[in-house]
């Protein structure tokens, strides 16, 4: 177990909190709020209960101070989305002199956005300097950046051994929303991962084979396990080392009697560019010099009837290049299946939550997870050192 906000008085006391505010950026703006909107009802709540909050995250990754990375943009939607001042200094990140005075100086009841904690090379590094410069800031410190739980450091594992400390409301929800996919999933249980590489989702396809009963499998992975049955996929991407890995999942999927649905076909081009002349093939038959680049219009009907009846669903992957249409159109296609389910859904990772935001179908998903790779690596049964040390 771990401690949550409930075990924390924070009335008149400094709260650090450690949020996942890694948001695009366009043209000086934020491109997409969803991080920073789920991590409001946890600011909300602290500042209620009588708190000067403290906020920090990481934003890209920065080689040093950059001044494309700062937080600016970042503190300016903040700012609106609360409806109250956020204060922020850009400065050359955590502990500096500069900082370290403006914190000091926080009016009671205030909020602060801390410049990019990769700003400083100490942060990935667990630095325990550092985590004590950051521990100084305040009273209590609360975890609510989900997204960086599966990341040991200075930010988000080492200032917790320092202050008293719990999750917030989003990471709670998290793992509450996670942790029911492998304890108590209601049946049928239907995965769909997507991706480029095998290799990223082999831990979360042996422990999901486990609990799952039908695996989709999209992206330029499906092109992987369909070279592994033998099939050509033309010049798509293959990972050449991964082949005999597909064979053993597909093996293990049999032997469980796990249904793993592979796209029926593709669409195709010559290149990846946005207008690119398409055509559709089989995805074990695709011509010499064609890429795989979304899946067909067969695929996406075999996905939607693997996905009828279904109870609990997880999404983690794109199942094409969705940021280059037209191939973004089997993503989006299969993230309105999802919405109409009367399951518990939870979709998580980048492209996925991106398709589910653009068809502005968000409501309709039982969780959407905020953390990528975190949500892969907890699926996989791994520890998360930035929740671990909040139970210690």
């Amino acid at each position: 177990m771990f401690r949550t906000l409930e075990d924390l008085d924070v009335k008149d006391k400094r709260v650090l909190v450690r949020v996942d505010f890694n948001v695009p950026l366009k043209d000086g703006r934020v491109g997409d709020d969803t991080r920073i909107r789920a991590a409001l009802p946890t600011l909300e709540a602290l500042a209620s209960r009588g708190a000067t909050l403290i906020l920090m995250s990481h934003l890209g990754r920065p080689k040093g101070v950059d001044d494309a990375a700062r937080m600016r943009p970042v503190a300016a939607r903040l700012e609106e989305l609360l409806g109250r001042d956020v204060r922020y200094l850009a400065c050359d990140g955590p502990g500096s002199a500069e900082e370290q005075a403006f914190v000091r100086d926080a009016p009671h009841g205030s909020v602060t956005l801390l410049e990019n904690t990769r700003f400083d090379a100490r942060e990935t590094k667990n630095d325990p300097a550092l985590a004590r410069i950051l521990a100084g800031y305040a009273d209590m410190y609360v975890d609510d950046a989900f997204g960086s739980a599966h990341r040991a450091h200075a930010s988000t594992e080492g200032v917790a051994r320092l202050l008293p400390s719990a999750a917030g409301h989003l990471l709670e929800q998290e793992l509450h929303a996670l942790g029911k996919l492998l304890d108590s999933p209601e049946h049928p249980f239907v995965v769909i991962l997507g991706g480029a590489k095998v290799s990223d989702k082999i831990g979360v396809i042996s422990t999901l084979l486990e609990v799952a009963d039908r695996i989709l499998i999209g992206g330029a992975m499906a092109f992987t396990f369909a070279a592994a049955q033998g099939g050509k996929v033309g010049a798509s991407r293959v990972e050449e080392d991964q082949l005999d890995t597909a064979r053993s999942l597909l093996a293990r999927a049999s032997e469980r009697g796990v249904s793993m649905v592979l796209p029926e076909d593709s669409v195709c081009a010559r290149e990846l560019k946005q207008g690119a002349q398409t055509s559709v093939h089989p995805t074990d038959q695709i011509p010499d010099g064609l890429l795989g680049l979304d899946v067909g219009p067969r695929a996406i009907a075999a996905f939607r009837e693997a996905l009828d009846g279904a109870r609990t669903v997880f999404w983690n992957g794109p199942l094409g290049v969705f940021e280059t249409p037209p191939f973004d159109a089997g993503t989006v296609a299969l993230a309105h299946v999802v919405a109409e389910l009367p399951a518990f859904t939870v979709v998580g990772g980048g492209d996925s939550v991106a398709a589910v935001n653009a068809t502005g179908l968000a409501d309709r998903i039982g969780h959407i997870s905020t953390g990528g790779g975190a949500a892969l690596e907890f699926l996989e049964g791994k520890t998360l050192p930035g929740v671990a040390v909040l139970g210690s």
